[in-house]
């Protein structure tokens, strides 16, 4: 069969569902094989960044690989952003891009460039194919890589003449294999550093998430009483209404939970990513007493130097400690004050929950009232500027993989198109993006897709006309920023252009309303509010006199 025929069937073999993007005239034979698969949608974008956070999104949701492609040259640069995102965040996708013909990429010649090279440092892997033949391994390989931990993205690039080769090749056969736990010794040694601590707390990472880990988690954490600090992408890892939820660490600044770090004797990470939240931060002196368990061995960090590590699969090592658990019984803990901060950070949660104000809303009340409204599946996405930290502080969650936050890579515009995203894997359940005004119009033509697969999502836009994010973290630095401000488009015209309802909130206690009507409205609708940042150095300032330190 002709090449581009057998990439599509090795791409069905591994049960590849969708593939986002825009194509160009190298990807011709690649398309026309792809229109004739029965089991793989080409979803079509309107930028080929849209089409990645949409394929980054799906990963992170189920722990499969979708496709994202773009042409040549530009095409490829444009996937650029959006795979660092996802590789980065540890969500597995699959990058595919044409190429001009093999016989002029060794000179200079139109749009050619060496995209091989140039996604090298943002992803896992990455190959051009050369030779039909070999497609069955090249793709098998790939999704692998892709899926085996720590998951991130692939690439592959198909030329316009090797699309068009001639193979007998066939796909392989997929084989899913259990991965190793830890063995016994070095899990009784943990187990005997556990028993012998007194004020213990376990910090959560994105690891958690994937297969099988929260349930074991939430486990370890009923049986032992042990708190459970979230960071901002490991959200739901344990229900927001357990005793021994203690919300979500990964803020620059001292805060309520940060304290578990500070008074315990032994921290336990669990799933623990270094990019969301360096351990100089809750390290600073090197000397914690630290269990690492994790799919892989901790990264060499002068401030992240545990004791003990307990590599393997996740969930089978956190059977094992339960296992030891339950043969054990009592511990001697004192877990008072992580009881004592988890309530002081609920009255945070609450502070402004029944404002009644006409012009710009405070984030505390926008986010209390989403969780009022939203239900225990329901999904969050959030972008990327001050929103983000908010809803990090303020917006916790009953179950995994409900508050989607980008927190490796931290690019902005993924909330929209992962919205969409969003919606195909779970149409059952109510999806909500929370934008800055920055970030939503960043990839704002994915409006036009969304109206398209008529998504039934809303993006609620948090509007203060300018870059929030940069102007709180400029004015704690120098007591000023630079002009950060910009103009916005008249939002109920801009919804009407894409053919989305629309609705611009002014008073407080008219939001919920609002968002419960935009959520039960067909198809897509935009929900703008204007945001009092006013809020943003107010925090600064609480938690520095609390803290005494800066936030």
């Amino acid at each position: 069969m002709k090449a581009s025929d057998l990439l599509v069937q090795c791409l069905e073999n591994e049960g590849i569902e969708y593939i986002f993007g825009v194509p160009g005239e190298e990807n011709a034979d690649f398309m026309l094989s792809l229109e004739k698969s029965q089991k793989i949608r080409f979803i079509l974008t309107r930028h080929e960044q849209g089409a990645a956070f949409m394929a980054e999104i799906y990963g992170r949701l189920t722990g499969n690989p979708a496709g994202c492609l773009g042409t040549l040259g530009p095409g490829a640069t444009n996937l650029l952003t959006g795979v660092a995102d996802a590789n980065m965040d540890h969500a597995p996708l699959i990058a595919l891009t044409g190429q001009g013909a093999t016989t002029r990429l060794h000179k200079e010649s139109h749009q050619i460039m060496d995209v091989e090279q140039m996604f090298e440092p943002v992803t896992k892997w990455n190959t051009s194919i050369r030779n039909a033949d070999t497609i069955p391994e090249i793709v098998r390989k790939a999704v692998r890589v892709a899926r085996s931990e720590k998951p991130g993205a692939v690439h592959i690039e198909l030329p316009e003449d090797v699309a068009k080769q001639q193979s007998d090749a066939r796909p392989m056969s997929v084989h899913r294999f259990r991965r190793p736990g830890p063995d016994n010794k070095i899990s009784d040694r943990a187990f005997d550093l556990l028993k012998k601590a007194k004020h213990p707390v376990v910090l959560a990472g994105n690891g958690t998430l994937r297969k099988r880990a929260s349930k074991q988690l939430r486990l370890f954490a009923e049986a032992t009483g042990i708190g459970v600090l979230s960071t901002f992408m490991a959200k739901g890892t344990v229900d927001m209404d357990a005793e021994y939820s203690l919300f979500t660490v990964g803020l620059g600044s001292k805060d309520f939970p940060t304290l578990a770090i500070d008074a315990a004797d032994l921290v336990i990470t669990m799933g623990f990513d270094m990019v969301e939240y360096h351990p100089k931060l809750w390290n600073p002196k090197s000397d914690k007493q630290i269990i690492h368990a994790d799919f892989l061995p901790a990264e060499v960090d002068a401030h992240y130097n545990p004791q003990i590590e307990l590599v393997g699969d996740l969930a089978q090592t956190l059977w094992m400690l339960n296992e030891r658990v339950r043969a054990h019984g009592a511990f001697d803990f004192d877990l008072s004050q992580q009881r004592d901060l988890r309530r002081r950070m609920q009255e945070e949660f609450r502070m402004h929950a029944d404002d009644d104000v006409q012009g710009p809303i405070r984030p505390q009340k926008l986010l209390w009232d989403v969780r009022q409204v939203l239900g225990p599946h329901d999904i969050v996405l959030s972008d990327v500027g001050a929103h983000k930290m908010w809803i990090a502080r303020n917006y916790q969650c009953h179950e995994p993989n409900t508050c989607l936050i980008p927190n490796g890579f931290c690019s902005m515009g993924s909330a929209l198109p992962g919205a969409i995203a969003a919606h195909m894997v779970h149409p059952e359940r109510k999806i909500l993006a929370i934008c800055g005004d920055g970030s939503f119009l960043m990839n704002v033509q994915e409006m036009e897709t969304a109206r398209r697969l008529n998504s039934d999502i809303v993006v609620l836009v948090w509007e203060d006309g300018g870059y929030g994010l940069i102007a709180w973290k400029q004015d704690n630095e120098f007591q000023h920023h630079t002009d950060l401000s910009f103009g916005n488009p008249d939002w109920l015209l801009l919804a009407k252009a894409f053919g989305w309802h629309g609705h611009v909130v002014n008073k407080s206690r008219d939001f919920a309303a609002a968002l419960r009507s935009a959520l039960d409205e067909p198809g897509p609708s935009l929900l703008v509010v204007p945001v009092d940042y006013r809020e943003n150095p107010i925090l600064t300032k609480r938690l520095g006199e609390m803290f005494g330190v800066a936030a």
